[in-house]
């Protein structure tokens, strides 16, 4: 959890600079007992809340913990909020978010609430801009935090850039696509996105046969 503890430190460090503190003395690290984990999902999710480590806190509504069964066996990673979740405060909501949740239990067989779904970048991006990759890895320790309480049997990435920030992996998405693929102690299906579907319906196809190796899996 040490990449969770330098988060927290680094934004206790933004809170002093916000009140004013142009400088503080150095001071060494007790990595044993400066800075503690959250102990449970509850927890995390009040920290992720009240973020506000990258600009992203500025132009939010809200920061978007994850959704769902805490020891869900399906956990499913979005890249960043979309405006009409920021808006709602909520996950299957829009076109994407009604086709993911017809996917989910239309042909997983699952209802919404018995999987955990959660973004990379918890808060919607200024304007319609991508997140700049500080802003990922501000975001980064939460989501290994997530994975580490959840401990789903298989964990699925929407779309490219999912996968890629998941991984570090930039040029093997269409190759890894609907493949099981290990990844640490979890399988990793990715698949594409619900948008990218409804832009591209030929591909629907596709990604039905990735749902039915996905349900095998589980």
């Amino acid at each position: 959890m040490k990449s969770y503890q330098n988060l927290v430190l680094l934004q206790n460090l933004y809170r002093l600079k916000a009140i004013g503190y142009e400088y503080i003395d150095p001071f060494s690290i007790n990595e044993k007992s400066t800075i503690e984990t959250p102990l449970n999902l509850e927890e995390l999710q009040q920290n992720i809340r009240s973020c506000y480590l990258c600009d992203l806190s500025k132009s939010r509504t809200q920061s978007l913990h994850g959704f769902g069964k805490k020891d869900a066996d399906l956990m499913l990673v979005d890249y960043m909020v979309s405006q009409a979740q920021d808006s709602s405060n909520s996950y299957y909501v829009g076109r994407s978010g009604e086709t993911l949740k017809n996917m989910i239990e239309k042909v997983l067989g699952l209802n919404v609430n018995d999987v955990y779904a959660t973004h990379h970048v918890k808060c919607k991006p200024l304007s319609t801009n991508l997140p700049s990759p500080s802003e990922c890895n501000s975001c980064k320790p939460y989501l290994q935090v997530e994975m580490a309480f959840v401990q789903p049997k298989v964990i699925v990435t929407l779309g490219e850039s999912a996968y890629s920030e998941l991984t570090g992996d930039r040029d093997n998405f269409e190759n890894v696509r609907g493949h099981v693929i290990d990844f640490k102690q979890y399988k990793l299906i990715p698949i594409y996105h619900p948008q990218y579907l409804l832009r591209n319906p030929d591909l629907k196809r596709v990604t039905m046969q990735d749902l039915k190796i996905i349900k095998s899996c589980l």
